[in-house]
């Protein structure tokens, strides 16, 4: 009996994504330079991945609600009744929208409440497209850098003191009012934020030019954004939250947590990302998407974020663990050497992403880009041909 199916994501197009590296993992030709933003591995609605079956492609949600507690098992099932995970590869060329994920009770909330007001789902100004919360867990493919949350009180208000144009902002964050500083600078007439951004942006472009800064200073991220020319009027008021963000490097194969309520945005670089299933975001800006301020405050956690960079922890000499405090999901790595044989017990649906070199599942090969997914209830060995990665997701 069949025990590991071969997967076929979707790639989506953003104009954020770069132009090599998905392209290259897949082996795809990409000579018409569209741009791969994201490969979606999942049974989301709006983009299920297909699975290669006896009787044909089948798409992965609909697998499932034919045999829901054969492939997601009796405890997810019963938990969540479908996939409750999407995974994902991104690839940030350029920074994506300063952002916010709402709980799950606020989405189900937001998503009646445009369902009652006959928001079409795909309406530009549609905020809620499911009723899901979207934590998430990223992974590092590459040197990767990303907005994550509040600095501290103290760095911030050194922050707003070591720019002038911020001065007149330091009496409405008073020490540590995060909300009363972010809600009054984004409600801002356009010509008031301007007069502040303006002059911001013209120092940070003249401190990349001058080579003062690098990708740890909010200066460089500014000057990428507008790519050196500085606009004569709209300036994107996401350009603030550089400034008063957490600014993060994380090192290939490390990790990031981002619950709910956590103001962020990735600025560079390639990764995977394993996720609730859900498309629900929030902006506050370097986006032309819809932005709702008033909503995107409600659902802020407006609060001094401590980043904690996760190296994982290792199970056994073969895979490691990347903490994540949800039901919705979890996620190792798995490294093997040519010849090694690792054996995996599945509890849930899981899916095995293999990054690096060529393994052997259930007689069938898997190279880099390609994906196996198993379904629960399966004790399943994995045979590397050549040293390999694989990142596996699951429910715990």
């Amino acid at each position: 009996m069949q025990k590991a199916y071969k997967l076929h994501g979707v790639n989506r197009h953003y104009d954020w994504g770069g132009f090599d590296f998905i392209p290259s993992l897949m082996n795809i030709d990409n000579t018409a330079k569209k741009p791969f933003a994201e490969y979606w591995m999942g049974a989301h609605t709006s983009a299920p991945a297909m699975i290669d079956t006896h009787e044909g492609q089948t798409p992965l949600d609909v697998l499932v609600k034919s045999n829901v507690s054969s492939f997601l098992g009796n405890k997810t099932a019963s938990e969540f009744g479908a996939l409750p995970y999407l995974f994902k590869i991104l690839d940030v060329a350029k920074m994506l929208s300063i952002q916010v994920h709402p709980s799950k009770e606020n989405a189900l909330i937001g998503f009646d409440l445009e369902e009652k007001a006959g928001i079409a789902i795909n309406a530009p100004n549609r905020n809620y497209k499911d009723k899901n919360h979207k934590p998430e867990v990223m992974v590092a493919l590459s040197d990767f850098w990303l907005l994550h949350g509040f600095l501290t009180p103290e760095l911030l208000e050194s922050r707003l003191n070591e720019f002038e144009y911020f001065h007149s902002l330091i009496e409405h964050f008073n020490g540590a009012d995060y909300k009363g500083l972010y809600r009054y600078f984004m409600q801002l007439p356009v010509a008031k934020s301007d007069a502040i951004l303006k002059p911001l942006l013209q120092a940070a472009i003249e401190s990349v030019k001058l080579g003062k800064v690098d990708k740890s200073h909010p200066h460089w991220w500014a000057n990428k954004y507008y790519n050196g020319v500085v606009p004569d009027a709209n300036i994107d008021k996401g350009i603030f939250s550089i400034y008063i963000l957490n600014i993060v490097a994380v090192k290939k194969y490390q990790g990031v947590f981002q619950g709910a309520g956590l103001l962020h945005a990735y600025l560079e670089g390639q990764n995977i990302e394993l996720m609730a299933n859900s498309d629900n975001v929030l902006r506050g800006g370097l986006t032309p998407k819809h932005i709702d301020i008033d909503e995107l405050i409600q659902h802020v956690q407006f609060v001094p974020t401590y980043p904690n960079v996760l190296n994982g922890e290792a199970l056994n000499s073969f895979e490691t663990m990347y903490p994540c405090p949800v039901p919705d999901f979890g996620l190792s790595k798995i490294g093997l050497n040519g010849g090694d044989r690792y054996t995996i017990n599945t509890q849930s649906l899981e899916m095995l992403l293999v990054m690096e070199g060529e393994i052997l599942i259930d007689g069938k090969v898997y190279k880099a880009g390609e994906v196996a997914m198993v379904g629960a209830s399966e004790l399943l060995e994995i045979q590397a041909q050549t040293h390999s990665i694989l990142f596996k997701s699951f429910v715990p």
